[in-house]
């Protein structure tokens, strides 16, 4: 599964560091559990430290055995969105490209 699940996040863009994704990802996985999601990542631009002030975040997730839905991807996708005050870019492993998904796994940082 992959969306780009854009909603207005309140005009807010933001200078982020990876840190800064990685700590309120942290701080929220509580809630990120209730979506159903038992792993969490970073990968793209914010790891390679190529962001613009306009990039999105490229999140990888899996959710626990059964819980995997399209309300819990889409309310997460939403949620990440308002905690991080940027639009995010959510797959999951299934929904990786097999072209891109070694690369994808390199990189990625889970928290």
């Amino acid at each position: 599964m992959a969306v780009n699940c854009r909603k207005d996040v309140g005009g807010k863009v933001e200078e982020f560091s990876l840190d800064d994704i990685i700590a309120t990802l942290k701080r929220n996985k509580k809630v990120l559990r209730k979506y159903g999601i038992r792993k969490i990542g970073i990968f793209g631009s914010y790891v390679r430290g190529e962001q613009k002030k306009r990039s999105d975040i490229d999140i990888l997730v899996e959710f626990e055995e059964g819980e995997k839905s399209y309300d819990n991807y889409i309310d997460a996708c939403f949620f990440l969105e308002e905690a991080l005050g940027k639009e995010v870019d959510l797959l999951t492993m299934e929904g990786i490209s097999p072209y891109i998904k070694p690369h994808i796994l390199r990189e990625v940082v889970f928290t």
